[in-house]
C-alpha cells in the first residue's frame, strides 16, 4: 500500500498480488519508486551494457550529473573522465541551449497580458504531465519553451552534421519519459536513456577523480547552465535575461507544488510572473536516480563561481537563435482527459449514478487494502466491471458475518422427524 497511496494521479492498482499501472494517468514522477522500501519498482531505462557496446556514443546529460562526485561541479572535469569511457559528452552547446531558453522565457513573460500570468516553467517532465492530467486550467500557463536538453541535442547535430544515436543521462524517471514519450514534440532527439546512478558508477570505477589528472585554475567559473539542478536556477537564469524586473516564484517536492496549483486555480497567485516547478525535492539534484545526496550536490553547486555577465558579440548570436526559434515547442500542450466512464453521454450518465451508487457501499476509509488507493477509484473499477464489492475488507468481513449468523440459525433448526412431541 506504500506505493499506491504515493500516487499523486491514483495511477496505481494492486491486482491479484501484482501492481497494476495505468500508463495514461502516470506522471512518472518517482514517488512509487521513493517509498517502496524493497526496490520492487526501477527506472525503466535502457540497459546499459547494450549502450556501452554502442561506443563512441554521445550522451547530453542533466546538470545535476556534473555535481555526483567529490570533485566540483566543474564540467570540463566530468567531459574528461566520460572522454576516458568512450563517451562524447556534448556540453558545448549547453550554454546556448540553456540561455536562449532564459531568453525565450523571459521575452514570454514581457509579452504576455497579466490574465496569462503567471507563466509555469516547462522544464520538469513531471510537472508538464500532472498539469495536463490534474489542473487543465493551467495549460495555457505553460511557457511554450522547449527543454535545453532537446535543445542542445538539436544544437550539436546542427553543428556536427552528426546522425548518430544520442544517450540521455536521466536523474529521475520524467527525464525517461521525456525520451519515451515526450510532450511538445512527436520524436525525443535523444534514442536512449539511462539513469545518472548507473552512468556515475562507471565513471568510479573505470576513471576514477578527473581531478588528479586535470588542472584547473582556481579562478575558473563553471558554466551558469549548472545552476538549473537546483530549485531556484532557473528562476535566477530567467530573471538574469530579462530588462525588466520579473517576480519569481520557485517550488519543489510534488505535494507541494500540487498545493501550489490548487491555489493558482483559486486565483491566489496575483503578482507573480514565473513559476519554477520541481517535482523532485530541491530540484533535479533530489531525483531518485541519482547517486549523490541532494544536499550534498546543493552545498557544491552553491560554492561554486557563475557569471552572468555576456559579451556583445555572443548576444547577437543569442538573438539569432531566439528569431531562429530553436527553443520553441513543436506542438501544443494538450489536456489528458481521464478515463470516461463509457463513449456514449447516455450511458456514461447512467454508469455515473450506478458509481455514486457503489461508493456510497463502501464505508469511504481509503484504506487501500482493496488494492485501489481510494474508495472513489474502488467504485470506478466495479463499474468498469474491473472489481467486485467483496474486494472490500469490510464489505467482506461485513458478509461473512452475515452467513455466520445465518449458518447459526439454520444449525439450531431441527427437521420435523427429529422434532419432540409436543415442539
Amino acid at each position: 500500500m506504500n506505493c499506491i497511496k504515493s500516487c499523486p494521479t491514483e495511477a496505481m492498482r494492486v491486482i491479484e498480488g501484482k501492481i497494476r499501472i495505468l500508463s495514461e494517468i502516470c506522471i512518472s514522477c518517482g514517488e512509487c519508486l521513493r517509498r517502496c522500501p524493497h526496490r520492487a519498482l526501477l527506472p525503466e531505462d535502457d540497459d546499459w551494457d547494450y549502450i556501452l557496446s554502442k561506443r563512441p556514443m554521445a550522451v547530453v546529460t542533466d546538470p545535476c550529473f556534473c555535481a555526483q562526485f567529490s570533485w566540483p561541479p566543474i564540467p570540463s572535469l566530468t567531459a574528461h573522465a566520460l572522454f576516458e569511457l568512450g563517451l562524447e559528452p556534448i556540453f558545448e552547446e549547453y550554454e546556448a541551449a540553456y540561455d536562449v531558453a532564459a531568453v525565450a522565457a523571459a521575452r514570454a513573460i514581457k509579452n504576455s497580458p497579466e490574465t496569462a500570468k503567471p507563466l509555469i516553467s516547462t522544464y520538469c517532465p513531471a510537472v508538464v504531465r500532472l498539469i495536463q492530467i490534474k489542473f487543465h486550467e493551467l495549460i495555457p500557463h505553460l511557457a511554450p519553451v522547449e527543454n535545453p536538453l532537446e535543445t542542445s541535442i538539436d544544437l550539436w547535430r546542427a553543428r556536427t552534421k552528426k546522425r548518430e544515436p544520442v544517450t540521455l543521462v536521466s536523474p529521475c524517471p520524467a527525464r525517461i519519459a521525456m525520451v519515451r514519450s515526450p510532450v511538445g514534440r512527436d520524436v525525443s532527439s535523444a534514442e536512449y536513456v539511462i539513469s545518472t546512478s548507473k552512468l556515475a558508477r562507471e565513471v568510479l570505477i573505470g576513471s576514477g577523480d578527473p581531478s588528479k589528472k586535470v588542472t584547473i585554475d582556481s579562478s575558473t567559473e563553471t558554466p551558469r547552465w549548472i545552476a538549473w539542478a537546483k530549485t531556484g536556477g532557473e528562476s535566477m537564469h530567467v530573471r538574469a535575461f530579462s530588462n525588466q524586473p520579473v517576480r519569481t516564484l520557485e517550488v519543489d517536492g510534488l505535494r507541494n507544488v500540487i498545493s501550489l496549483f490548487q491555489e493558482m486555480e483559486l486565483g491566489k497567485l496575483r503578482g507573480i510572473d514565473y513559476v519554477e516547478a520541481r517535482a523532485c525535492d530541491l530540484g533535479c539534484i533530489g531525483g531518485i536516480g541519482n547517486a549523490e545526496s541532494r544536499f550534498l550536490s546543493r552545498i557544491k553547486i552553491d560554492n561554486v563561481k557563475m557569471s552572468f555577465n555576456i559579451t556583445e558579440q555572443y548576444k547577437k548570436e543569442l538573438e539569432a537563435l531566439y528569431h531562429a526559434k530553436v527553443w520553441m515547442l513543436r506542438d501544443e500542450i494538450v489536456p489528458i482527459e481521464q478515463m470516461p466512464l463509457g463513449e456514449d453521454l447516455v450511458k456514461a450518465m447512467e454508469k455515473l449514478k450506478q458509481l455514486h451508487a457503489v461508493y456510497a457501499e463502501l464505508p469511504h476509509l481509503d484504506c487501500g487494502t482493496c488494492g485501489r488507493p481510494s474508495c472513489r477509484v474502488m467504485a470506478e473499477d466495479i463499474v468498469r466491471g474491473e472489481g467486485s464489492l467483496d474486494d472490500c475488507i469490510f464489505r467482506l468481513k461485513s458478509r461473512i458475518a452475515d452467513l455466520s449468523r445465518e449458518i447459526y440459525e439454520l444449525s439450531k433448526r431441527l427437521v420435523h422427524t427429529m422434532t419432540p412431541e409436543g415442539k
